[in-house]
Order: structure tokens, then sequence, then C-alpha cells
């Protein structure tokens, strides 16, 4: 059985909470990412995500020069084990409707996974994908389904 840690990035881009939207965003556009992992004290708690930035941001017109990061991330964090194995994240990741997952032990940030990034690079994930699309559970919201349709249909 494969286990996150086996696939998870390990050099994940950190802010801390009191940074400013703007400086956020610069880093984000600097590494070509979508999402960075809040810290504070070095300790994850929480995640700015575009959507974040997208919904409590733009949206509603907020100064991303006077805005701090901790007044917009998604928290409380939403983390797994490194230990825990593929299926049960993707499980998670459903559950939870989210599509990042930061990978923490004993409040250390350790890594993280996508769920495009699981789907894209494991061939299995498609097949757990396809399985828990035949049950019946709730759907999951449409940013995730596009995913899914992408990879499973």
């Amino acid at each position: 059985m494969l286990m996150v840690k086996e696939i998870m990035v390990e050099e994940v881009i950190t802010i801390e909470a009191d940074s400013t939207l703007m400086g956020a965003v610069k880093l984000m556009n600097k590494h070509e990412i979508g999402c960075l992992v809040v810290t504070k004290s070095k300790k994850p708690i929480g995640i700015l995500t575009e959507r974040d930035l997208l919904k409590r941001v733009l949206a509603k017109s907020r100064d991303p020069e006077k805005t701090r990061v901790w007044e917009v991330m998604s928290a409380p964090l939403m983390f797994v084990d490194p230990n825990i194995d593929i299926e049960d994240a993707v499980r998670f990741m459903l559950k939870m409707k989210i599509k990042k997952l930061p990978i923490v032990k004993k409040g250390k940030l350790l890594g993280l996974v996508t769920l495009t990034d699981l789907v894209r690079f494991q061939p299995q994930v498609v097949s757990i994908l396809k399985k828990l699309s035949e049950l019946e559970l709730p759907s999951p919201p449409r940013r995730l389904q596009k995913v899914i349709d992408y990879y499973v249909v």
C-alpha cells in the first residue's frame, strides 16, 4: 500500500500569518503555486489558497496591502499524518471538500499533496476515485468534480 509520505512534495512554501496579502500573492507568483501553508511561530495553522483570495479579498474589494493573511486564510488547517495511505487521503480530501492537503506530524509541516497531483501521478488514485464515485456519497464541490470528471470519466 502506498503512503502519502512517499509522494508528498517536501518543499512547501509557507507564510507567516501576520504577513500582508500582497506579500502572499508575490510569493505565490514567484513560486508559481496555488496555495501557501500559513504558520505562526513556524507551526502550521491554516492555508491560503487562490480561492480564498478570490472569495475573501477580490470579491469583497479588500486592500491586499493592508489585509493580513490570518484574516482570510482557511482555518483550522485540515491535514493528515505522513503514514496515511493514499486511498484514505483521497477519501479525507473528498469528505472535507479540499484539494490541497498538508502533511503534518507532531505539529511540524512535513509536506503537501494536492488532489490533482495524486490523480495525475498515481493511476491507482483514478481507480480509487472511480470506486468512490460509484458509492452514494454527497457530491463533491464543482472544483473537485472537475478533477474527477477529467481523470475518471
